[in-house]
């Protein structure tokens, strides 16, 4: 069975891809040192991601705990909301299931009540001829 880090890394007050050039080469080699069998860098208009496929979890666990890859996670370009580490692919990875459609929504699925007019019809009520004024 695979085993997949994926550690995804957005730009901040710096470039993902300069946070990659300072810390890839690190992070690689302690992948291969600790078990990895292949890995895959993605670069994106947004950042990095890293994707490592393990032989064991108990390997990805450990590469995960290194004190290289804390620092080289503590160091990405914004540390309180530029950096996703969890296991599996990435989400660019795609998946082994195809989605069903969703329902489209439709214009008139809520529409609002017409309100209804009250039409109040008077009739005239003539008067007589000889009753009309005679100027």
């Amino acid at each position: 069975m695979d085993h997949w880090l994926t550690i995804e890394v957005f730009d901040g007050e710096s470039t993902a891809s300069l946070w990659r050039l300072a810390r890839g080469d690190a992070l690689t080699e302690a992948a291969l040192t600790n078990g990895a069998e292949q890995w895959v860098w993605h670069e994106h208009r947004w950042g990095v991601v890293l994707e490592i496929e393990f032989r064991s979890g108990e390997s990805r666990d450990a590469f995960r705990a290194l004190p290289v890859v804390t620092a080289a996670l503590d160091a990405v370009p914004d540390p309180a909301r530029g950096l996703l580490v969890y296991p599996g692919r990435g989400g660019g990875a795609g998946t082994r299931k195809p989605r069903r459609p969703r329902p489209k929504p439709m214009a008139d699925a809520g529409a609002i009540p017409v309100p209804v007019e009250q039409v109040r019809m008077g009739l005239a009520t003539p008067t007589p001829p000889m009753f009309s004024e005679v100027g």
